[in-house]
């Protein structure tokens, strides 16, 4: 039976509904903005969700560009709050779900690693309970789960339905870097007119002459977030100048205005351990790529990008690089006779852990239980090991430290191949994930780099895309 133009009550009541809820959304702003912005959310919200589960790869797009763009919601749980890009996160994992038939599980190099690491930092859980309580335990349990979401969406682009998607290489890595550049911008405004922090921050201050500032963090926790997350994309400028110029994905002035901002966000962050991963990492590209480049045109452009960070530097805040230069030098000059002083105090905290081992040696078996030592006074006082070698040694034990071992060289080896394959973008990105590797290597000695959750799925997408590409 035809009723007017809808040809069975299903429609009569869909339209009615959508008529009701229009009617509604235009009466709204009578009552207030708050009923508007309720009713209002729905409009916005389905349209997105219903993009995101038909899509197999929007959720990873959204959940990385809100990782790295957005602000942490001001509410006070965990250290900076809760973040929107744990809806993305909790969708691509519901959509792996409803796809399970397009999941291709393989043993692979760096995947397998991955979830080893995450296996044993899993196992430490009831650990953690036991020797440090119910609540330390779960906010164990929840950097666990954080840890757990860069291991998923590595394993989501290369195994699962991710895998069966084509990725415009190209495209992707112009809009990370894009990507990249924004929060630089931001933590560069951010640290000269000093913006009240968007959520919980890591208390840490630069004492200069004209008063007193709140080191560069951007959008992230704390400042070492963000000069390990410059690190990263600063190693992906000089990879992309170290390429043949039929090969560059992004044109040399763009690479350099985008990198000088980075380079100022890392000097405002005042990250001694960034700059020497940066080192690190850049010679370990220029090692890579000792054959097929040129280091005249390639040291122009290094040398051009610091010298534009360097000079906005001292733009922006006289007298900070001054101080920064003198920070670095005298962290050269005096590492072996004022170690302690050099270390912000480190040496206090590894000696601390070290004695409780040497107490208590069967501890080094099964560990205290992962990311309890800042939350818990069980070794004798909390305490934050700033060694992610020996924190996790004493928190997950010798299974934890193999894991950690196996999984970094896993890292390295994938990157090693794919840098080594036929493919010429499969050699850009995998000497990029190779170098920057590298240089994680080193900079583990003085943080805990697997609780920077929100940069950490893109380093792990990256090389995702080095394994997809040397493959295909």
């Amino acid at each position: 039976m035809t009723v007017g133009f809808f040809e069975s009550r299903r429609e009569w009541l869909v339209a009615g509904t959508l008529g009701l809820f229009a009617a509604a959304l235009a009466l709204s702003p009578l009552m207030g903005a708050a009923p508007f912005a309720l009713l209002a959310a729905p409009v916005i919200a389905i349209p997105i969700a219903w993009a995101v589960f038909t899509s197999r790869m929007l959720w990873v797009a959204c959940f990385l560009g809100a990782a790295l763009l957005l602000p942490p919601l001001p509410v006070a749980l965990g250290n900076s709050g809760p973040h929107p890009a744990l809806l993305f996160a909790g969708a691509g994992i519901a959509i792996g779900l409803l796809r399970n038939d397009e999941w291709r599980v393989r043993l692979a190099r760096a995947g397998d690693a991955q979830v080893i690491l995450l296996f044993v930092l899993a196992a430490s859980l009831p650990v953690a309970m036991l020797t440090s309580g119910v609540a330390v335990g779960a906010g164990s349990f929840a950097r666990v789960a954080l840890f757990a979401i860069s291991v998923y969406v590595f394993h989501y682009v290369t195994q699962g339905p991710g895998a069966r998607r084509p990725i415009d290489t190209r495209l992707c890595l112009r809009l990370l870097f894009g990507a990249s550049v924004a929060p630089g911008v931001f933590a560069c405004a951010d640290f000269y007119y000093q913006f009240p922090a968007p959520a919980g921050f890591g208390p840490q201050f630069i004492y200069l002459d004209s008063g007193v500032f709140r080191r560069a963090q951007g959008l992230f926790y704390e400042a070492s977030t963000l000069g390990n997350f410059c690190v990263f994309f600063l190693v992906m400028v000089v990879a992309v100048l170290l390429r043949p110029r039929q090969e560059r994905i992004l044109p040399p002035w763009s690479l350099g205005l985008g990198g000088s901002v980075l380079l100022l966000a890392l000097i405002l962050s005042f990250s001694r351990a960034s700059i020497l991963n940066l080192g690190v990492a850049s010679v370990s590209l220029l090692w890579l790529n000792r054959r097929t480049f040129s280091m005249r045109k390639a040291a122009a452009g290094v040398l051009l990008t610091a010298a534009g960070g360097w000079a906005l530097a001292s733009t922006l805040v006289p007298g900070f690089t001054e101080l920064f230069w003198l920070r670095l030098s005298a962290s050269a000059q005096y590492f072996f006779t004022e170690t302690e002083g050099i270390l912000s105090g480190r040496v206090a905290s590894w000696r601390l852990i070290s004695a409780f081992l040497v107490e208590r040696p069967w501890f080094a078996l099964l560990g205290v239980g992962y990311k309890t030592l800042p939350y818990s006074d069980f070794i004798g006082t909390a305490t934050i090991g700033d060694n992610m070698y020996l924190t996790i040694l004493v928190e997950t034990g010798i299974a934890g430290l193999a894991a950690l071992v196996f999984w970094m060289f896993r890292m390295l080896q994938d990157g090693w191949r794919a840098a080594h394959s036929a493919s010429p973008r499969a050699q850009l990105l995998g000497a990029w994930s190779f170098s920057f590797w590298m240089g994680q290597l080193v900079q583990m000695f003085s943080g805990d780099l697997l609780t920077y959750w929100r940069v950490l799925p893109v380093y792990f997408f990256v090389l995702a895309l080095a394994v997809r590409e040397a493959e295909a």
